[in-house]
């Protein structure tokens, strides 16, 4: 086999292998949202229960792009859990910030307005609507 055949043969193999790892990597994304198994397009399935979102705190529902607080008892807040910096995603709600990984970018639960950056701009808002005890988008 010459060595241009080879390496063709070698290049092909290791895409064939990169696809099938991303491919693995893959799912309905059910894990990281509570089950709902909604990262596959149900817009309609909710996010959260509003007992998951404790008062001063938050969740991150990672499957769903979004980030749920409640500031104060009763008071439901949504926004984009994709971090303004540089694109990462938002991990956990602590302290009455939500925090991002990254490089430690953090976001008011109230607002999203950045309390200490890097990030310059605040979380976009997310819009939802609380029924009974389902909080879903709005």
């Amino acid at each position: 086999m010459s060595g241009m055949a080879r390496r063709t043969v070698v290049a092909a193999g290791g895409a064939g292998l990169a696809s099938a790892a991303l491919a693995a990597c893959g799912g309905t994304g059910a894990e990281e949202d509570g089950g709902t198994g909604a990262a596959d397009g149900a817009a309609e399935a909710p996010l959260a229960k509003t007992g998951e979102i404790p008062v001063g705190g938050g969740k991150v529902i990672a499957g769903r792009g979004v980030v749920i607080t409640q500031p104060k008892a009763g008071e439901y807040k949504a926004f984009s859990s994709k971090c303004t910096h540089v694109g990462c995603a938002v991990s956990e709600v602590k302290d009455g910030v939500i925090v991002c990984p990254c490089h430690q970018s953090r976001f008011d639960i109230s607002d999203g307005s950045v309390t200490s950056g890097p990030a310059t701009s605040p979380l976009p808002p997310e819009p939802i609507e609380v029924k009974g005890e389902e909080i879903s988008f709005g």
